[in-house]
């Protein structure tokens, strides 16, 4: 896969408490990322605001990684083009 065709994403785990209780995991989640680095901070911002979650207490990221990636979905054409 040539590198013009990859875009880089984050791999990881997190945990994440709500501050009204309860909370929620992931293992293996991808995120795609504007350059090769980002820092667990910013990651957490940008999770929340993926996922559009609210009352966010603790947020943990763990087995962070960044990969080079190619989309796996297929692209859409549009029929009307």
């Amino acid at each position: 896969m040539a590198e013009q065709n990859c875009e880089h994403r984050v791999l990881f785990d997190f945990e994440i408490d709500f501050s009204n209780g309860g909370g929620i995991q992931g293992q293996g989640f991808r995120l795609d990322i504007q350059s090769g680095d980002i820092s667990d901070g910013a990651l957490a911002d940008y999770l929340i605001e993926d996922m559009r979650l609210l009352m966010v207490g603790e947020v943990r990221i763990l087995n962070k990684s960044i990969i080079l990636e190619g989309h796996k979905r297929d692209v859409v054409q549009d029929s009307n083009a």
